[in-house]
């Protein structure tokens, strides 16, 4: 009888051997999903009002438009990590990208509320499988030596979804109503098919989860549910804080499953839990600071929503000017001290940003946002670059799953962080800049992370 040859994961394969031709194309359709992920979880929050009136639902019903992409998005990115390390990414992406505009389709010709927040549920879930494969994606498609420069693209162009959806938001409400909000995802959608199903090669094909899946995504659901609505509540009555010690024993149920194991080996044998730790700081202290400049710029007698909306914007653009240049700085100079670099810069633009006055003009702000934004492009990549090069083989999207997980708590938990302090004692500007100061507190931790990484022996982990 002929011996079976052993079965390996997809991701196995494309460490052993090398693509004829760094396909750039790939890392492209990468950054154009990162943006759009990102996109989607900021562009929704301004419509929540016009969505409310126009099903004729109170607030709090409409605001799961928004949580109902959040909850099942951060829930499934460690379960779809293990899963796209057993399936092809061909395969894989393009059915989560159809599968993804499909239900934004769906989400903007929603009769009543709860087909909107079906469509957003579902959403959230193929959100997951998206943010899993971009740095995979990214990753896979170049050859090691460029890898910096390559995962600086999705890097950068996600927290550039994340900063211009209020932008785009506000334009789209003006203009075209809330439907539209929806339906703006699906052209970038559809270029980053056309390029997948071109350049994309044929390796491995789908498989359904295994049924352990689910019980991972309850659990890590239920952590983030109860500790971003302690957070939430804490400024009304700090007892509410209470609600989020049940995160703890759930997050330690979940490290015995099959779910949690090959993740805490994963963080183990690379040696960056330390790294993926400053991922989860640099986002948070930055998400942080960045709602309560929002609010500050459009509190009473603040600023219009276009000179807030512009003002803004100097973030994105350092971040966006300084993307590239890390991930080349990553190349030639190593991936670890870009990014301690970029995250002491953003640290540094944060922390200016304390002394908040009502007397400072928009200039005065944007100058130290786009300092924030430069550093946040110079951290990105490299850092992802850090952790997905120390991935042992086969596990690539199990590492990338941990990094898109560390940066999505931290861009939902930040805001929740800063509103319970600076809410605590007042509501003026002594608040904000309470709550901006605690944001350039945790920023600076993700410096002390970096600082403290140490390496260890790099892996055969090659596209």
């Amino acid at each position: 009888m002929t011996a079976q040859p052993a079965r390996t994961s997809p991701y196995l394969t494309v460490h052993q051997s090398q693509p004829p031709a760094d396909r750039w194309s790939l890392v492209i359709a990468a950054g154009l999903l990162s943006f759009v992920a990102m996109l989607d979880m900021n562009v929704v929050n301004l419509a929540l009002t016009d969505i409310a009136a126009g099903l004729n639902v109170s607030p709090g019903v409409a605001q799961w438009a928004a949580l109902g992409y959040q909850l099942p998005l951060v829930a499934l990115l460690l379960p779809a990590g293990r899963w796209l390390d057993q399936v092809g990414t061909r395969a894989a992406l393009l059915f989560a990208v159809g599968c993804f505009a499909l239900c934004s389709a769906l989400a903007a010709c929603a009769p009543w509320a709860a087909w909107l927040i079906a469509a957003r549920l579902l959403q959230g879930a193929f959100g997951a499988v998206l943010f899993v494969l971009m740095p995979v994606l990214a990753a896979t498609s170049v050859r090691p030596e460029l890898r910096g420069r390559a995962m600086s693209v999705p890097a950068t162009l996600g927290p550039l979804g994340a900063v211009t959806g209020p932008v785009v938001g506000g334009l789209l409400l003006d203009h075209l109503g809330w439907r539209a909000v929806f339906l703006v995802k699906l052209p970038i959608c559809l270029a980053a098919v056309l390029i997948v199903r071109r350049h994309a090669p044929r390796r491995g094909g789908l498989r359904p989860p295994d049924r352990s899946s689910l019980g991972d995504a309850t659990l890590i659901g239920a952590a983030v549910a109860a500790t971003l609505l302690g957070l939430t509540l804490a400024p009304k009555a700090p007892l509410w804080l209470l609600l989020a010690l049940p995160a703890v024993p759930l997050v330690l149920l979940w490290l015995r499953r099959p779910g949690g194991r090959p993740v805490a080996e994963v963080l183990r044998a690379a040696g960056t839990a330390g790294a993926n730790a400053s991922v989860l700081a640099l986002a948070a202290g930055f998400a942080a600071c960045h709602y309560l400049l929002a609010q500050h710029l459009r509190g009473p007698g603040g600023r219009s929503a276009t000179a807030t909306a512009l003002t803004m914007l100097a973030f994105p653009l350092g971040m966006v000017l300084a993307g590239r240049v890390g991930g080349r700085l990553a190349d030639r100079w190593g991936a670890r001290p870009t990014a301690l670099t970029g995250a002491a810069v953003t640290t540094l633009g944060l922390a200016l940003l304390v002394p908040l006055d009502t007397g400072w003009s928009p200039l005065d702000i944007a100058a130290r946002l786009a300092l924030a934004g430069a550093g946040m492009g110079l951290n990105g990549g490299p850092t992802q670059a850090l952790v997905m090069s120390a991935a042992p083989p086969g596990k690539l999207a199990t590492a990338g799953s941990a990094v898109q997980l560390a940066r999505s708590l931290g861009f939902a938990l930040g805001p929740a962080l800063a509103t319970a302090v600076s809410l605590v004692g007042t509501r003026d500007a002594g608040g904000t800049r309470a709550g901006i100061a605690l944001g350039a507190l945790v920023a600076a931790t993700a410096v002390a992370l970096l600082a403290l990484h140490r390496p260890r022996a790099s892996r055969p982990t090659g596209p």
